[in-house]
């Protein structure tokens, strides 16, 4: 039996084949839609992206009278005039889903439709364009008319969905519908194909139905039809053309577009109408579209093997007599544990009769059971050969389909699906509620969705409504235990300790389907708990006895360890967690030394932990703008622990010193080795070049002969007497372009360069360095010489220096700097001091003007050089606008860019927003909104406030290759309210929220939402 790779006309991607074949594979939620793993959606691939992810999007605006000839040139004049009409009714639908629910996550793309009904204004796609979740989306019609659509009813199991439209929009073009009609798909019959294939506007695709009775194609993980028969046809339709109407000759819907194969062969599966059309008529009506079920998934199998399953002869006779067309029959496939079948059907039970009658086809079990809802069936099934009667109980498809979700602690959960239980054949009730969007709190590691939560704080939380109930009663802070299973593997039950965050995700909401708006309904079900006060806790550290150098590993109880969980993605920073471990310089104090890629910026958690035993919140104190390390404050009244302050070295460690190297593994365990110095040199960590990041320039690294210096990410190296020479710190580097992932450096920093600093910390002081504006690279004399140094200054570093023969030049100048140095600069002397290391540029801290001696262009020049303050290169205000990260652009940003067009930087962007549908790009800046200037965020926040919810307005954007272009955007509160987030140190978190919806502030304390991203574009969304 063949089970070719198949396509499908959206997510998920998955394998099609006559029987089942469950891939171990999910594919991606962020590769491009349309293109994931082996199978391909209908929705479009483009996602109004642009290659550099900044442009505007790019539309064919070709003749539709030249796109039908092209695609019909051989067609008779029929087939032309059928499908000129048939073009007028087929829509393009541009949507976004716009959180995870169920087997999705959140997204934006493109898909097709057609009128089913022009009066009431009802379009017919597919269910998994629709979504089980929140929809947002327009439709285009053929003479580019744009309307808003409104999901009216979404098929439990089938793959079908009824949007609605206002008639009344559309003032140029007349309205018609489509009629369906599923008696006319037969095997033989020349079809057509209509829709938004690949992006485009309009496509044609020609085909021939060749098979009627296929099984439901079987995608493997996510959204699959079952338990109804498909249609093959050979027609070749791609992305884009999910939705897309089947229409013969005579420009009747005989089926409807939903998956194919995506390995070369011209075969794509339709569903058949009859469904879709009951639905649509009892929707016509105001009737409730009821649908029944047994919990059970019937599978189409030839004769053959119904008699190797145990069919008897006489039964078959029977069937084939009643049925001559037939070639096989309705075997089950999956019982669901628990289910009105359980224990009375078993996989491969052959069904013979229903209610008396006999019975071969999808549809008419679904009439029957449809019908049924809240009453009884009576099945006849064949059994090895016997047969076996079973009265089972109908239920409602409706209530196993969640229609409801709660978000709480940055994270989503509902009730486990019906989709998800039949794909992995556990209980519907009683298995855990599910976590549709594995963040936050919740953020459990290996993927972001397919997680049961079994309990919480040692609570079951077997459904939603339990666990409701549970998350209302813990408070703000608290570290509970959560035990989880994956779905792809009940047997393993994990277990993690978790911080729940009732703080930056302040509010528990409820959000609740409304089918007469199209929208879901939020509700507020509780006000957090306030945090229980700290207590005092006693701990010791480990003691490391084998140790040949007792003093050195001593150290170890100067090691903390630092977590960081971060809630909104800022300053391009890749991740939403970090670990690692810090280096305690005063102990009275409770001051931690860490690496800045462990703690990049303020606007975030951060937990210590002491002796592998005691925890503690942490705040920022200082962030080094240039050297890659943040300096943070515990309380120590709540830690009762023999803690020692780390002694810092005066003296700069040299080349080829023997040292000890004490560090922390991948585990996070202590190792210790004997090694020297192997280089000490000047670097800048490479620049991200997709997204700009802190990163640490003007750096002397520090390399040791040992292989531990490669493993670990935090460690120092230390004197045998217990003397700090140097911190070893983990420096955030670029974003490997084939990998996808981010490079991270391990290098040494010695202790000397800390000292000003801290000094100033521990007695009361915040320092407020001054710096240069600018990044550096070596020189050496060769160089030097050429480019205009004199023999004079020369002999002088050969004397003053002996061991770097080097000067510095001016590599790269940051953006807004006006006067002084500029690129190609060799600096002499600053303040008359020498500049050969870069601890000599120590004197620009505490300067507001510094005396340059420099060689330009082959001249020797003397300079007044001015230095900028840092207190305003971290980032203080935050605006979350369409679902887009905006902030003033960042260090990293001016260091890589040559000029700044504006204060409105996009940092990141969240799957399924506006801003993502609409492709506002990552690092774009926006200048003016409705063509009104806004070069800051205040007046940013002035000007999107007074557009009306729904509407669209203009942006004014600059990439960051300047190239300005216009970004037109339809505004959205319902889903992606406008929050803005302003540092404010009188508040607990650092950072005071504000939410505005209708242009006013509704809440003084806003929410952080889920699913920002701050990373290149195929990482953040799609």
């Amino acid at each position: 039996m063949d089970h070719p790779t198949t396509k499908r006309k959206q997510p998920p991607p998955n394998s099609v084949s006559d029987r089942p074949v469950k891939q171990v594979r999910r594919p991606s939620p962020t590769m491009p839609i349309g293109d994931r793993g082996p199978l391909q959606n209908g929705i479009s691939a483009s996602q109004n992206e642009t290659p550099n992810g900044y442009g505007s999007p790019m539309e064919e605006d070709e003749d539709v009278q030249s796109l039908i000839h092209a695609a019909a040139t051989a067609d008779t004049a029929e087939w032309q005039a059928t499908i000129e009409k048939v073009v007028q009714n087929v829509v393009s639908i541009h949507f976004c889903q716009t959180c995870a629910f169920d087997t999705e996550s959140a997204l934006s793309s493109e898909a097709t439709g057609f009128v089913v009904d022009a009066e009431r204004g009802y379009i017919l796609t597919n269910r998994h364009v629709v979504g089980a979740g929140p929809f947002w989306g327009y439709c285009i019609f053929d003479n580019h008319e744009e309307c808003d659509v409104y999901p009216v009813y979404r098929d439990p199991v089938h793959d079908f969905g009824i949007l609605r439209f206002d008639p009344k929009a559309i003032k140029y073009l007349p309205l018609g519908e489509l009629t369906l009609r599923p008696d006319l798909a037969k095997v033989g019959a020349e079809i057509r194909v209509v829709g938004n294939d690949a992006g485009e506007k309009l496509s044609i695709l020609s085909g021939v139905i060749s098979r009627l009775d296929r099984n439901a194609p079987d995608y493997g993980e996510g959204y699959c039809d079952f338990n109804t028969n498909y249609i093959q046809a050979a027609a070749a339709a791609s992305g884009g053309s999910s939705g897309s109407p089947v229409v013969n000759i005579d420009g009747f819907a005989v089926a409807l577009q939903a998956g194919g194969r995506a390995d070369g062969a011209a075969t794509d599966y339709f569903l058949p109408l009859d469904r879709p059309l009951r639905a649509l008529q009892l929707i016509k009506e105001g009737k409730h579209v009821d649908r029944g079920t047994i919990q059970t998934q019937w599978m189409i199998k030839a004769f053959d093997e119904c008699r190797r399953l145990g069919l008897s002869s006489e039964w078959e006779a029977k069937i084939r007599a009643e049925f001559p067309k037939e070639t096989g029959m309705l075997v089950a496939e999956c019982v669901l544990p628990k289910g009105p079948a359980h224990e009375k059907l078993e996989e491969g039970d052959v069904l013979v009769q229903v209610n008396g009658e006999l019975l071969t086809q999808f549809v008419r079990l679904d009439s029957i059971l449809d019908s049924s809802v809240g009453g009884k069936v009576n099945l006849l099934v064949q059994r090895g050969g016997q047969n076996m009667e079973v009265e089972l109980d109908v239920g409602d498809l409706h209530q196993i389909t969640p229609g409801r979700f709660v978000s709480v602690a940055g994270a989503s959960f509902h009730d486990l699906s019906y989709q998800q239980a039949r794909l992995y054949a556990v209980p519907l009730k009683g298995s855990g509620v599910y976590c549709c969007e594995a963040s936050g709190s919740f953020r459990f590691e290996g993927s972001e969705s397919g997680w049961l939560v079994q309990t919480i704080d040692n609570k079951p939380t077997p459904d939603l409504d339990t666990f409701i109930e549970v998350m209302k009663a813990i408070p703000d802070r608290s570290r509970v235990v959560v035990t989880y299973k994956h779905l792809r593997d009940m047997h393993t039950l994990n277990t993690s300790i978790m911080l729940v965050d009732r703080h930056w995700h302040k509010h528990m909401r409820m959000a609740t389907r409304n089918d007469k708006t199209g929208l879901w309904d939020f509700e507020d079900l509780a006000e957090p708990v306030s945090p229980t006060t700290p207590v005092p806790r006693k701990a010791n550290f480990i003691q490391m006895e084998g140790s040949q150098y007792p003093a050195a590993v001593d150290i170890v109880r100067s090691f903390v360890r630092v977590s960081t969980s971060i809630p909104l993605k800022l300053d391009g920073f890749p991740r939403a967690r970090k670990i690692g471990f810090g280096l305690v310089i005063d102990a009275d104090k409770g001051l931690v030394v860490v690496s800045r890629a462990i703690v990049p910026f303020d606007l975030c958690d951060i937990s210590i932990t002491i002796a592998d035993s005691i925890i503690v919140d942490a705040k920022i104190v200082f962030l080094h703008p240039l050297q890659n390390y943040a300096i943070l404050q515990y309380d120590t009244s709540l830690v009762q622990a023999p803690v020692k302050t780390a002694k810092l070295s005066t003296r700069s460690i040299k080349q080829g010193e023997q040292t000890i190297f004490f560090g922390y593994n991948q585990n996070l365990r202590p190792v210790v080795a004997k090694t020297a110095v192997t280089d000490i040199t000047t670097v800048a960590i490479p620049a991200s070049a997709q997204t700009p990041r802190y990163r640490a320039v003007n750096l002397d690294a520090i390399t040791v002969d040992s292989g531990l210096s490669g493993q670990c990410g935090s460690g120092v190296l230390v004197a045998e007497d217990g003397t700090v020479q140097a911190l070893w710190l983990t420096y955030l580097g670029e974003r490997n372009g084939h990998s996808g992932k981010d490079v991270e450096y391990h290098l040494g920093f010695a202790t000397p360069a800390l000292l000003p600093v801290i000094e100033e910390i521990k007695s009361g002081g915040k320092p407020d360095l001054r710096i240069l504006n600018l990044e550096m690279q070596t020189v050496q004399m060769s160089q030097s010489r050429i480019m205009g140094v004199s023999e004079e200054w020369i002999d002088r570093v050969e004397k003053e220096d002996p061991e770097r023969h080097q000067l510095f030049m001016v590599r790269k100048v940051d953006a807004g700097n006006i006067g002084g140095l500029t690129e190609g600069d060799i600096i002499l002397t600053l303040n008359d001091r020498l500049i050969t290391r870069v601890d000599d540029l120590d004197v620009m801290y505490n300067n507001e003007t510094l005396s340059a001696v420099v060689i330009r262009k082959q001249e020797q020049l003397a300079l007044t050089v001015p230095t900028v303050p840092t207190s305003e290169l971290e980032t203080n205000h935050v605006v979350v606008f369409c679902g887009a990260v905006l902030h003033r652009p960042h260090h990293a940003v001016r260091q890589q860019i040559s000029k700044v067009h504006s204060d409105i930087y996009v940092s990141a962007r969240m799957r399924g927003s506006p801003a993502n549908m609409y492709g506002l790009g990552l690092t774009n800046f926006i200048m003016a909104v409705n063509g009104v200037p806004t070069t800051d965020l205040p007046s940013f926040v002035r000007e999107t406030a007074k557009i009306p919810d729904n509407t669209y307005f203009r942006l004014k954007v600059m990439t960051f290759d300047n190239m300005p272009w216009v970004a037109t955007m339809k505004k959205n509160e319902h889903y992606f309210p406008t929050v803005e987030f302003i540092k404010d140190p009188s508040v607990r978190e650092g950072w005071r929220r504000i939410t505005y919806e209708g242009g006013e502030v509704k809440r003084g304390e806003g929410e952080v939402m889920a699913g920002a991203e701050a990373a290149p574009p195929e990482e953040m969304v799609e």
